[in-house]
């Protein structure tokens, strides 16, 4: 009985340093989040559905989109600079996807707007950036039901010429620019955190 007591004991132990630990983490980078949030600008197309033909045409967009907003996204100063030059530019954003569609030969609709979007971790080069709600140039090609593409728009890391999600040397100048010592280092760390739980091995020992 006391030999039960004590290895339920160990791993009651176990259990709660490693609650600890992830509870830690997942407050420091979800404060992270929240912060490098405020300071970038996310870009973000959905295609009308998971077709072959469907998400080329979403990457004709993008294209598209991407080559009209290129040289007037060296202009934007920050986040805030970036937005306005965004609405600014919105009919015209929406006037060249349209353009595209029509020319492959469909009627899909096109809806573009700035607004709040939920985004899976994702790894630009040498930077992750942590899952969230970022604010982000929606773009929702027909139903938008298919598989979706996004990247960084401000400080730019989605159109370099005919490249995309690059991350060349003036977006990380950018990007340290605009978020703060420790936001830019969090962006930097491995976020794949692995627990070895090698306390649960005192349950063999002590049989």
């Amino acid at each position: 009985m006391d030999q039960t007591k004590k290895v339920l004991c160990r791993v009651l132990m176990a259990s709660l340093l490693v609650a600890a630990y992830f509870g830690k983490n997942c407050y420091i980078h979800r404060s992270y989040q929240e912060d490098i949030a405020k300071r970038v600008l996310r870009f973000h197309v959905l295609a009308n559905s998971d077709s072959e033909e469907d998400q080329a045409l979403k990457l004709k967009v993008r294209d598209a989109v991407g080559s009209y907003m290129a040289p007037k996204m060296k202009e934007a100063s920050d986040v805030e600079d970036c937005e306005r030059i965004v609405e600014e530019n919105m009919q015209k954003i929406t006037a060249a996807a349209e353009e595209v569609i029509r020319e492959e030969g469909y009627d899909y609709t096109v809806t573009a707007q700035l607004g709040d979007v939920k985004f899976p971790v994702k790894t630009y080069g040498a930077y992750t950036f942590p899952a969230g709600t970022y604010e982000a140039l929606n773009l929702v090609i027909g139903a938008g039901e298919g598989h979706n593409w996004w990247c960084v728009m401000y400080p730019n890391m989605c159109f370099s010429g005919e490249e995309y999600e690059v991350v060349d040397r003036e977006a990380k100048e950018a990007l340290e620019q605009a978020l703060t010592p420790e936001e830019y280092a969090s962006l930097m760390e491995n976020k794949n955190y692995e627990v070895s739980f090698k306390y649960l091995t005192f349950l063999n020992k002590d049989r």
